[in-house]
């Protein structure tokens, strides 16, 4: 029996909205609204920098145009249904978890190479170190909720 057929015992049928391996209901609605709050204020950030003194930090203000980027691919792919969108958020989140360890180790390392802070200087502690703890709740949410068959092939495009 596939999500979408109607169930033999009663109540109400499950709709492939409703399958368990939806990824975009309860806290996956959460993790999308939290990567949006991150993608909005990345792309702040580093426009501003970028707009107004980018010769003072043109690497982190690059890395931070970057955590922006990663972070608005990373909510539409999560907040959309099927395997091409399961397989781009998970690229995305470990773009994200390679950033922050690597622009957060670097920025501890060598401080004279970052001047002004980055989305993920010194592992996202402007921002509660939530840019640290982020890529792993999303990991355990997409391998939670990885495509495991038929039922999970991506039929409506994506949407």
């Amino acid at each position: 029996m596939t999500p979408a057929e109607p169930s033999s015992t009663p109540g109400p049928a499950r709709t492939p909205e409703h399958s368990p391996r939806t990824r975009n209901v309860g806290l996956g609605r959460i993790l999308v609204a939290v990567y949006g709050v991150f993608a909005l204020s990345a792309t702040a950030r580093a426009a501003y920098q970028i707009a107004t003194k980018f010769s003072e930090a043109p690497l982190a203000y690059l890395l931070s145009a970057v955590a922006a980027v990663v972070y608005i691919v990373a909510t539409v792919s999560l907040a959309r249904r099927g395997v091409t969108s399961w397989y781009v958020t998970l690229g995305a989140i470990l773009l994200e978890l390679v950033g922050v360890l690597a622009v957060g180790t670097a920025s501890v390392v060598d401080t004279a190479a970052f001047p002004h802070d980055t989305v993920w200087s010194g592992f996202g502690r402007g921002y509660g170190y939530v840019p640290l703890a982020l890529p792993f709740l999303g990991l355990a949410w997409l391998l939670y909720h990885r495509p495991r068959g038929a039922a999970d092939v991506d039929t409506d495009g994506g949407r």
